[in-house]
């Protein structure tokens, strides 16, 4: 098998969580901070650092400004292997596992160096790389907490097409009841691609 058959059939998930809007974030931080969803939190921690093979670790990418909206105690996402995306940066951020130029470089990442070790793989933000997993070929899974109450947003996540991802009916792991927390309602939904 090629190396790049091997990234072509690697699933690729995404999670975001989304105002009605589709916004995802204002002024670097969530569209609802400082109000903080702790089991959202919960959810999105459990399903990126969760890997399906023992011994092996999840991956999560994004790009700089979502690096440096975590708050710096909380970097890296521990038990996942954290690489960074900049074009800019001549080397990995303070923390970070690694740095890649682009989307595709982080992908060769996961059949060169990280071969052995890296599990599943979430693309964790920002909006631009939300973009280039959904337009890209293969299976890709986006992992979506729809908050069910508009707030200020100045960035957001592409549409998701009818045409190009389903709606999947339930997924293990994930919760199909409707969740409140602080007063702010919302749901999980889960979204595959389909095929062409």
């Amino acid at each position: 098998m090629s190396r790049a058959q091997c990234t072509m059939s690697r699933i690729l998930n995404a999670i975001v969580a989304v105002c009605p809007d589709m916004g995802i974030g204002n002024n670097g931080d969530l569209p609802w901070h400082p109000v903080r969803l702790n089991n959202e939190f919960k959810h999105f921690r459990k399903m990126t650092s969760t890997p399906s093979v023992e011994g092996k670790k999840n991956v999560v990418i994004m790009g700089r400004k979502t690096w440096c909206s975590i708050p710096e105690k909380n970097r890296p996402l521990n038990n996942r292997i954290n690489i960074v995306l900049s074009r800019t940066c001549k080397e990995a951020p303070a923390g970070a596992h690694y740095l890649a130029p682009d989307f595709s470089s982080a992908l060769s990442l996961l059949d060169t160096e990280l071969a052995g070790q890296a599990d599943q793989v979430w693309v964790i933000g920002g909006s631009s790389l939300y973009k280039e997993l959904m337009e890209s070929p293969g299976t890709r899974r986006l992992f979506v907490t729809q908050i069910l109450k508009q707030f200020d947003c100045d960035t957001f996540l592409p549409e998701i097409s009818s045409s190009k991802y389903r709606l999947l009916p339930g997924f293990p792991g994930v919760s199909p009841e409707l969740q409140e927390e602080n007063g702010i309602q919302y749901r999980y939904e889960v979204y595959e691609s389909i095929q062409q």
